[in-house]
């Protein structure tokens, strides 16, 4: 079964360590809601990251 995934948002942010824990607590709380949140280094500028919501 495949699963569609519509992009809400996106915004670009400074490379940041910890930021992947955000994401990661963003997923566990809000999966119910139909949220579900990436996050990938800019294929451009590797100092930056890309945060994408996404509702499923």
């Amino acid at each position: 079964m495949e699963q569609k995934m519509d992009v809400i948002s996106t915004v670009k942010i400074e490379k940041t360590p910890d930021v992947y824990k955000i994401v990661d607590a963003l997923n566990r709380t809000l999966k119910e809601d139909d949220l579900m949140f990436g996050l990938a280094l800019d294929q451009k500028d590797r100092s930056k990251m890309v945060f994408t919501i996404y509702r499923t």
